[in-house]
């Protein structure tokens, strides 16, 4: 009796939470940890059907950069990243659409209509469909020099990697009110029709501003932001976040995901939130609990 009340308390605590969040759009980047393992797999297939479920309006953004260094290491070609960055010509350019927008995109769609069984639904789409993400291909000069990281000129030439210019987010609305979750893979096109490869977190931050999202949610392999004593930070406002940046505190790959975060904030998303993918219903436990689990960000 006493587990059957614990989990009666349980719903009771997520109540207001879900009555807050209902009919409000939550936009997740999915990717790491939380993609490559089976059980962690399940588990946001869950989260995410459970959202829909409850009447909130989940969009997935994901990854898949080690699927895209598998196949092209199966294919004998080498991957190349120039600060942190893949090197991405015609050739590998042809690759990632292949795996981000083929295999990738499609294994998260099944497995979300598996769980779904017939009543949650999910349909894939990468940035081409319905003119989602319009691209340019990337500065690589101005994006390295806003990392903080100085490189000389002639290593910069990154192929088809890019940068949002603009989303279009009508086929996003257009999904979300006929019950489907959309899943997007990061992949532009510019009006020349290139395509190219793109920063899941940058494109994550983005959508979530087009939509003007509630939360936008990065699933990652940490436990959070961490302080200068390298404790894990619950909750943090942008002026701490832009100060732990100069002072080197925040560094590295954490960076632009942190500028991600920051973008999105600053163009009317409510609030971002870094979580640790490798926890099993990180998601419902972040938004539906008192206490979070990760690193809630906020103006």
């Amino acid at each position: 009796m006493e587990k059957l009340i614990e989990k009666a308390n349980i719903l009771l605590e997520a109540l207001p939470y879900i009555s807050n969040f209902r009919g409000k759009t939550l936009v997740i980047k999915y990717g790491g940890n939380a993609m490559d393992k089976a059980d962690l797999r399940d588990a946001f297939a869950q989260d995410i059907v459970m959202l829909k479920f409850i009447g909130i309006n989940p969009v997935i953004v994901h990854g898949g950069g080690p699927q895209i260094g598998n196949y092209l290491k199966k294919m004998g070609l080498e991957s190349k990243f120039i600060g942190g960055l893949r090197v991405t010509d015609k050739e590998t350019m042809d690759i990632v659409e292949m795996v981000l927008g083929g295999l990738v995109n499609k294994s998260i769609v099944q497995l979300i209509n598996k769980v779904g069984d017939g009543h949650v639904k999910a349909v894939g789409i990468t940035g081409k469909d319905a003119n989602l993400i319009k691209a340019r291909k990337l500065d690589a000069d101005e994006y390295f020099r806003s990392m903080g990281d100085f490189r000389p000129s002639e290593l910069l030439d990154l192929g088809h990697v890019g940068e949002v210019e603009k989303i279009n987010p009508e086929i996003i609305n257009f999904l979300d009110s006929g019950g489907f979750i959309p899943v997007i893979a990061p992949i532009g096109y510019d009006g020349e029709g290139n395509a190219y490869n793109i920063n899941a977190d940058f494109v994550a931050s983005t959508v979530a501003s087009a939509l003007k999202a509630e939360k936008v949610i990065f699933l990652t392999d940490i436990e959070g932001l961490k302080n200068e004593k390298g404790e894990t930070v619950s909750t943090i406002t942008i002026p701490e976040i832009e100060r732990m940046i100069e002072e080197g505190v925040i560094k590295g790959g954490m960076i632009p995901k942190m500028k991600a975060c920051i973008n999105a904030i600053k163009n009317g998303v409510g609030k971002a939130h870094i979580l640790d993918g490798r926890v099993e219903h990180c998601v419902l436990l972040e938004i539906f609990t008192k206490e979070g689990i990760g690193t809630e960000i906020s103006i």
